[in-house]
């Protein structure tokens, strides 16, 4: 079989790829520079496998960066939330704040030169079956792989509910994702939409800056303490799904939750049926761990209330028929992934997750990838970082002495196909 070598030079194929302003990747394309993607790249650095990484915004773990309030700390302890091959450094707190995270990220990438494009929002990456590569297009280039590693999330894009009246209201309504601290909301009536880990963390940082919150809490939910007995109520569940099943634990987790913070259904926050770890891992429905806000809706200064039903110019009726007046809206509503938005492949349902459930979603079809994409955190987001790494780099190894255009080729019915291709201009890995 002839090649590319033998037709033209080196030079001659960049200047077509300039030309066709493709790019063609010796490795994995990885789309997203949080810490899945991060995780992803340097557990195929380990293997000897390169990767390019693709990230819309102007940094890594934007998301951390650019989209979480000031007093964020890390809900787990730190040996539950490092990425593989580095721990974070031994003079971090247990409970790593936001910026100590950060930190954290950026000293990950520098360790293993992970060197992302920044600003290359990817608007469509699709599998060419001709030649056996994915084309994922960005603003500016167009990137060409034989593996696609899809890392953006399952928070990627805030979730804006649907809500009678959203448009009329007179006063702010913004959601988590710009909400930065409660000092501009002081001695404001403000209304905190959802009741998970952001709600009731935002809740109690407005009342730390003398605003009246009031939460909205529509739906059961799971609220447990932090710590049991000064240890971390994630580590017993760990330790004890070792030597239990699942509903077991979950049944001691309530007794000893109840045991620590009383009824919350008193409260006006209703448990679910289910127990907090199942219902985690079917849903993905995170259960709240208590860092002060239930004491401060025990004595009344974080209002609990029922559903919205709708917004008026000044204020909401809620579905208990009680009407109030608010001066600012906060939606804490969460987060979604974005992946149906621009991959265009069958391996993801239309909420964003890969159809084939835990623990073998991490594997798609035609050297497609997810990392990230669990609903177990950044646990689950290392051991997907290393289950790829391991079964790329077994592909990367028979095919590594390779010229690119030499596999492409391989893949394309024949070299007339080819040589039309390249008298266009548009290169040899482009079907």
């Amino acid at each position: 079989m002839g090649s590319c070598k033998e037709q033209e030079t080196e030079q001659e194929q960049e200047e077509l790829m300039k030309q066709a302003k493709c790019v063609l990747v010796h490795g994995p394309i990885i789309v997203g520079a949080g810490p899945s993607g991060l995780a992803a790249s340097a557990c195929l650095s380990q293997q000897g496998v390169p990767s390019l990484i693709l990230e819309k915004s102007d940094c890594i773990a934007s998301l951390w960066q650019h989209k979480t309030y000031d007093r964020l700390k890390l809900h787990l302890p730190k040996q539950f939330c490092e990425l593989p091959l580095l721990g974070f450094p031994e003079d971090f707190p247990k409970y790593p704040t936001r910026q100590q995270f950060i930190s954290y990220m950026e000293s990950y990438a520098s360790h293993f030169s992970i060197k992302p494009k920044f600003e290359q929002a990817v608007q469509r990456a699709e599998f060419d079956h001709t030649t056996g590569l994915w084309k994922v297009e960005t603003q500016d280039l167009v990137y060409i792989s034989r593996w696609l590693i899809v890392a953006t999330g399952e928070n990627a894009e805030p979730v804006i509910p649907e809500i009678l009246g959203i448009d009329q209201f007179n006063g702010p309504i913004l959601h988590t994702s710009v909400y930065k601290t409660g000092s501009v909301f002081k001695n404001q009536r403000v209304l905190v939409v959802g009741c998970g880990n952001s709600g009731m963390e935002v809740s109690l940082d407005l009342c730390r800056h003398n605003a009246i919150p009031h939460m909205v809490v529509r739906n059961s939910v799971h609220v447990l303490p932090r710590e049991m007995f000064g240890i971390s109520t994630f580590g017993v569940a760990m330790a004890l799904l070792k030597w239990l099943p699942l509903r077991l634990v979950d049944k001691f987790l309530l007794v000893v939750a109840n045991f620590i913070l009383g009824n919350t259904d008193q409260l006006g926050l209703r448990r679910p049926k289910t127990g907090p770890i199942e219902l985690k891992n079917v849903t993905g429905k995170t259960p709240v761990l208590d860092v002060g806000a239930l004491s401060q809706i025990r004595c009344g200064k974080i209002k609990v209330m029922d559903g919205v039903k709708e917004i008026t110019t000044s204020g909401i009726k809620f579905m208990d028929g009680q009407e109030k007046q608010f001066d600012s809206i906060i939606l804490a509503t969460g987060y979604k992934s974005n992946v149906p938005t621009w991959l265009k492949a069958n391996d993801f349902a239309k909420d964003g997750m890969p159809k084939t459930p835990f623990p073998n979603g991490w594997k798609g079809e035609n050297g497609l990838y997810t990392v990230g994409f669990t609903r177990r955190g950044l646990l689950g987001t290392a051991s997907d970082a290393v289950k790829i790494a391991r079964d790329v780099a077994d592909q990367w190894r028979t095919i590594k002495d390779w010229n690119t255009c030499d596999l492409v080729l391989c893949n394309l019915e024949n070299h007339k196909k080819a040589k039309k291709m390249r008298k266009k201009k548009v290169g040899c890995f482009i079907g």
